[in-house]
Formats: C-alpha cells, sequence, structure tokens
C-alpha cells in the first residue's frame, strides 16, 4: 500500500529483456535504501515492483508482460517517481494508493497557468466512471485531486511543488500515463453490485 506522495523522482538506466518480460535497473535519487530488503515493494511510475537486489543508491525489479501490457514507461530508461511501500505507522499524506494500475490515460493539455499547470487526460472509458470531481487520482503513481470531469476528461491543477518533484513537469500533450482510481470507489461499486 502508498499514498501516493512522491519521495524522490530515480531513474531507469537499463532495461534487461527476461524470458518472459524485463529486470529495470533502478537508479534510486534520493530514496533513501538503508531500510530496504530483497522482498520489499517500490512503486515505479505507481505501479508496486518488487526488489530483487539492492546495491547502495540502485535497486532492481523484475516487470511481467501482464504489467506490461497496462502500464507505460517500464520498458526503456528514463525518469521514474519512486515511492516505498507504507508502514502501518507512517503518515497517510496523499491518499490510499495500491500500486495496481487500472489503465492508461492520454495527456490533452498542460497549459501554464500562472506557476501552475492545468492538466487535462483522457482516461479509458471502463475507468473514468470511478473519477470523480473534487475526488482523488493517482498519475503516475502521484496522489491528485480532479477539478473538472466530464465523461472520460478530467482535470487537474499541478502547483510548482508537485511539478519540481515529481516526472509530471515532463508532460507534454500526446503523453501517456499510469492511472489509478481511487479504492474506495472500485471497492464501493463492487458492494452496490454483489446482489446482483
Amino acid at each position: 500500500m502508498f499514498s501516493g506522495i512522491i519521495a524522490a523522482v530515480g531513474h531507469i538506466t537499463h532495461v534487461t529483456a527476461r524470458e518472459a518480460g524485463f529486470r529495470l535497473r533502478v537508479e534510486a535519487g534520493r530514496l533513501g535504501l538503508d531500510d530496504v530488503v530483497l522482498g520489499d515493494s517500490i512503486a515505479c511510475n505507481g505501479v508496486c515492483l518488487t526488489v530483487v537486489e539492492h546495491d547502495g543508491s540502485y535497486f532492481s525489479v523484475d516487470v511481467s508482460p501482464e504489467t506490461l501490457s497496462c502500464t507505460v514507461g517500464l520498458d526503456a530508461p528514463g525518469e521514474v517517481n519512486l515511492e516505498k511501500a507504507l508502514r502501518l505507522a507512517d503518515r497517510l499524506g496523499g491518499h490510499l494508493v495500491s500500486g495496481h494500475v487500472d489503465g492508461v490515460g492520454d495527456v490533452l493539455r498542460f497549459d501554464p497557468v500562472g506557476d501552475n499547470r492545468l492538466l487535462e487526460i483522457c482516461a479509458p472509458p471502463d475507468i473514468a466512471r470511478y473519477i470523480a470531481r473534487k475526488g482523488s487520482i493517482t498519475v503516475n503513481g502521484t496522489s491528485l485531486t480532479t477539478n473538472e470531469v466530464a465523461g472520460d476528461l478530467f482535470t487537474i491543477n499541478l502547483i510548482p511543488h508537485t511539478l519540481e518533484n515529481t516526472t509530471l513537469r515532463n508532460l507534454v500533450p500526446g503523453s501517456r500515463v499510469n492511472l489509478e482510481v481511487d479504492l474506495i470507489a472500485r471497492y464501493c461499486e463492487r458492494l452496490l453490485s454483489a446482489g446482483e
């Protein structure tokens, strides 16, 4: 479980093909690895991945074909948002995030509004119904609040702190992003439909 509060921007430095999927070597940036052990979970661009190796400021994770089929940004070198899994005593600064990406959205706009940015994303229709105005959404692992929602489209205001401390600063129209909807919305729907 994660909070969507990005702890560091890391960098995928090596992508090695495996029999199924890839092994990624990630330079952890400011993410301290002193307390990380093999088997721990680290979210990379919002995807919960298991640490299979670590050494100093690097860690490695394996990415399965299933994960690659429903996410973006994990098949080539580049920057990634990083967050270690929560411990029970940790503060929940964002919202409850599972690290299980629901779908990939398309960036339509990334417009300056003063020193902020207005981000507009088109969500896949099968998950758009879970996105609510002033609700929580995770974009590339970052816990954010929606401004407006219209059908499959939603907007978010990104403040300077978010832009400075996440990879979201690199978005442009046409970028694709990992989306995870609010857990509560998914569970509510399941509970309401259980009697059908």
